[in-house]
């Protein structure tokens, strides 16, 4: 048996209201770079779902840029460490890593020989350091500004220049390098100044901020050219700005939800783009980048996370990538061979396998953490989270809801007609026949649950904290009843699942151990499969039910085989921080989604 991983669908961007988003382009044009947790994704810009993941940093990632030769990432994290990694190869190696401030990253820039880096953000000492990308020597100082730095920005042309923008409404104007002060910009923005870009040519560079105001100053000397002033200014703070390729025109992004194009000669309003309803913060843009090719596209990030792809030839998005920004903690795979994800924020989204794309379902949706999907019919998925609801996604969209009274540890389909849910604090049975599903049954739990499953044959398993799995049948005229139980030896069971026949049941422990038993009489087949070293969060069974895929919070990925309990395959740290759900797509096919909030693809080959 062997895995090997075939795609990975990202996470989107990680954001934040009324703080700037930085993006990255390659040299190319081919892929854009930025951070999502403690990893940093290079996503191909034609198909978003060809992506490679960089998990170096042991803190948040904040700000990851491309080098303008194209070989190498740069990548600052909350820590104050800036990592210097090659995007070229597969392995993705350290150059180097080099400690900078003692406080987050907040943006860094490369220079125009991709030898040198200008790393700021909201240290102590000191807001920022110039240091060479290889050794980390210095090469310049970073001072003159009194408080966090949001942005800076190096000409690329010699002579060199730099420009860093902060949140005591100043400029400073360096010259390189060495990189030197060289003269405070202030009185020109009354708020936190948010963004500062050279233009490509070197000619300008333009400054944004919170006061709605655009400057655009000398890129050689530094100097005052034009504050911009047009009718179709932003109503809001202004968070992100970028440069055409050919150094005419400007890209900026706001919380007013807009977009807007201008023309750096003429100093005039060129296009607006405007996203959602009026008041929808989702919708603020807070990052913006233009892509240096000839279709000229521009993308921009909501809060969302959304990536919005622009033209100017187009009044609307010609594409929007979403997806999810927080951990994923609940993932099912339909008979319609789509997948649905859940994540901490209640966002929920379906993905096309073979596009590795995303829709948000939409209407009136979870608030929290999404605990489990059941398919109930083709067309209709029911779902449950810690806001306490169960809820029905018809088409696409949420259709109903019905309150479950306390929150919910698993669900699953007794048959075609009974949802099981389990609560902190009951056993709850639905009818999936009307809509939403209406409860029938409950029962009140003297122990406290952690872990359920169903079988085809109308068992129901349910695990406890006192390491006790009990077994229970179900009927109308009798309501459930205890048939039998399991005491487990190490600790208590975090994952349940029956073989799709009901022959076999796995039950994976809080310490990694995953145990085998045959339904006739619930005798122990195995407990070889003991190769995870911490808490088992989901059991797969395959069609045929030979072979079970385990995902644990070890970020290791294991498929056992039924017949040789000793033979498996496995992928260590699949997913960063954890893997949370696993299922099997196909016979060669196995999905699973972790803490880092991606959806990874692994071929499977199994033994003939």
């Amino acid at each position: 048996m062997s895995l090997k991983r075939l795609s990975i669908f990202a996470p989107q961007p990680h954001t934040t209201r009324a703080s700037p988003t930085h993006l990255s382009v390659d040299p190319k044009g081919e892929r854009i770079a930025y951070a999502s947790g403690k990893s940093v994704f290079l996503r191909s810009i034609d198909d978003p779902s060809v992506c490679t993941q960089y998990t170096g940093h042991t803190a948040v990632v904040n700000v990851a840029r491309f080098s303008p030769s194209g070989y190498y990432v740069a990548s600052g994290d909350a820590s104050g460490k800036v990592r210097v990694w090659d995007c070229v190869g597969e392995e993705m190696v350290t150059k180097g890593e080099f400690h900078i401030i003692s406080g987050p990253i907040k943006d860094l820039a490369w220079d125009g020989e991709s030898k040198r880096i200008i790393a700021v953000g909201d240290g102590k000492e000191r807001f920022g350091h110039c240091i060479t990308f290889d050794t980390g020597n210095s090469v310049g100082e970073v001072t003159g500004q009194s408080s966090v730095i949001n942005s800076v920005s190096i000409r690329q042309q010699r002579p060199y220049r730099a420009a860093t923008a902060s949140d005591d409404q100043t400029l400073v104007f360096y010259h390189g390098a060495p990189f030197k002060f060289n003269s405070l910009l202030k009185g020109h923005h009354t708020n936190f100044v948010h963004g500062v870009a050279f233009s490509p040519d070197g000619a300008y560079f333009v400054s944004v901020g919170a006061d709605r105001k655009i400057f655009l100053f000398d890129g050689k000397e530094g100097t005052l050219k034009a504050e911009i002033k047009d009718e179709g200014m932003h109503k809001g703070s202004i968070l992100s700005v970028s440069w055409s390729p050919d150094s005419k025109r400007f890209a900026t992004a706001s919380a007013d939800q807009s977009v807007k194009l201008w023309d750096a000669e003429s100093q005039t309003l060129i296009k607006t783009w405007s996203f959602g309803p009026g008041g929808s913060i989702q919708d603020h843009q807070v990052g913006v980048v233009w892509i240096p090719r000839a279709d000229d596209i521009i993308i921009s990030l909501s809060l969302s996370g959304d990536l919005n792809y622009l033209s100017p030839t187009s009044d609307k998005p010609t594409r929007i990538v979403a997806g999810h920004q927080k951990p994923i903690t609940a993932l099912e795979r339909t008979s319609s061979k789509t997948l649905l994800t859940g994540s901490t924020d209640g966002t929920v989204s379906s993905w096309d396998i073979a596009k590795g794309t995303a829709e948000v379902i939409q209407g009136d949706g979870h608030t929290n953490v999404i605990a489990a999907f059941i398919e109930t019919t083709p067309d209709t998925v029911s779902s449950v989270a810690w806001d306490d609801q169960l809820r029905t996604i018809t088409k696409g969209k949420f259709s109903a809801s019905t309150p479950t009274d306390s929150q919910p540890k698993g669900a699953s389909l007794l048959d075609t007609s009974k949802l099981v849910i389990l609560t902190a604090t009951e056993l709850r049975i639905y009818n999936t026949t009307t809509a939403p599903p209406s409860l029938t049954t409950t029962q009140k739990l003297s122990f406290t649950p952690t872990a359920l499953a169903t079988s085809s044959t109308g068992e129901i398993a349910v695990a406890a904290q006192d390491r006790v799995i009990r077994i229970f049948t179900y009927s109308t005229s009798s309501g459930l009843q205890e048939k039998t139980s399991i005491t487990l030896s190490r600790s208590f069971a975090t994952s349940l699942a029956y073989s799709p026949d009901g022959t076999y049941f796995a039950a994976g422990d809080s310490t990694g151990l995953v145990a085998l038993y045959t339904t006739n009489g619930y005798t122990k087949k195995t407990n070889r499969w003991a190769f995870h070293t911490a808490r088992v969060e989901d059991i797969s069974w395959n069609a045929a039910g030979t072979h079970v895929a385990t995902a644990s919070l070890d970020t290791n990925l294991f498929i056992y085989s039924v017949e040789n309990p000793g033979k498996n395959a496995k992928v260590k740290n699949a997913h960063m921080g954890g893997i949370n759900a696993v299922r099997w797509v196909d016979e060669e096919t196995v999905v699973s989604a972790g803490n880092d909030g991606a959806v990874k693809r692994w071929e499977v080959t199994l033994p003939d």
